[in-house]
């Protein structure tokens, strides 16, 4: 997803950094749903799905149908389902969008264990999963700075744009990364809160997007680190709805506009929220 980012980044991630320590304002507060009241949507999905069989596979499923929709897939949550559960292709859809969609579920899969090995979020990390959602619609790019592979986890040496925004020059993202990384896993050890865990999460995922470190495969990436923020707290997994991708799109670009994160964490908290009452009407069925 190509959505651009303004020159001055490092200033930017400082008001990022400040609002993912902090509690969000009232005025936020009061625009999404109350913080305590999503928690407790979270405590009664945790009640609920304990123990019910293969309910995370599902949730999984799901989570891929969306995310690769919004890159593009034409398959439906249950030729997904019956792609990833039984092998089964689905007719008149592109086979590229059947691997995008086994890529993503296997990088899911992969980030999830390695959450719950609570393995530090490492430029080498997020590599790898960049290399498993782009293993098999991946390619070597050429560029004036050299060659670089989408499949192999490759940072790109090339400018993205997107209309008249521009991304970071890639002679920028390696040190950009690190230091993602490093803030990062601070906060993973410090955050404490339901809030403070779900603003480091949702400002995760909007800054790596913001770097745009890979030729493609960006927004597939960025959402499984959101989703291993979470995981790693043992927190229901966030998806970005395939029907709200214009909503989402708007929301990382008026944020930054306006240089502030916060319409794009209330689009992310509303998200939360939709979800959560999602799975939990399922659940009592």
């Amino acid at each position: 997803m190509l959505i651009g980012i303004k020159l001055h980044y490092k200033e930017f991630c400082v008001k990022i950094d400040l609002i993912g320590r902090s509690s969000l304002n009232l005025h936020l507060k009061k625009e999404i749903m109350n913080i305590h009241q999503i928690e407790a949507l979270v405590k009664e999905y945790q009640i609920l799905s304990k123990g019910t069989v293969d309910f995370n596979k599902y949730t999984w499923y799901s989570i891929t149908h969306h995310s690769t929709c919004i890159e593009g897939s034409t398959l439906t949550e249950s030729q997904v389902i019956n792609l990833l559960e039984y092998g089964k292709t689905a007719q008149n859809k592109p086979f590229e969008h059947h691997l995008m969609v086994k890529d993503y579920f296997m990088a899911m899969c992969f980030i999830i264990a390695q959450s719950k090995e609570k393995r530090q979020i490492t430029p080498e990390l997020i590599r790898e999963i960049g290399a498993m959602v782009m293993k098999n619609t991946g390619s070597e790019i050429s560029t004036i700075a050299g060659n670089y592979d989408t499949s192999k986890g490759d940072f790109r040496k090339g400018t993205v744009r997107a209309g008249t925004r521009t991304f970071p020059d890639y002679s920028k993202v390696p040190v950009l990364i690190a230091e993602l990384c490093d803030k990062t896993n601070k906060s993973l050890l410090t955050a404490s809160t339901f809030e403070e865990k779900c603003n480091l999460a949702f400002s995760l995922h909007f800054e790596f997007v913001s770097i745009h470190p890979f030729g493609d495969g960006n927004g597939r990436t960025t959402r499984l680190l959101m989703n291993y923020a979470q995981s790693y707290w043992g927190l229901p997994l966030s998806v970005v709805f395939k029907n709200d991708r214009i909503n989402y799109i708007n929301a990382l670009e008026l944020s930054r506009k306006t240089e502030n994160i916060e319409p794009f964490l209330k689009f992310m908290y509303q998200q939360y929220s939709k979800f959560l009452n999602h799975e939990i009407a399922i659940l009592k069925k």
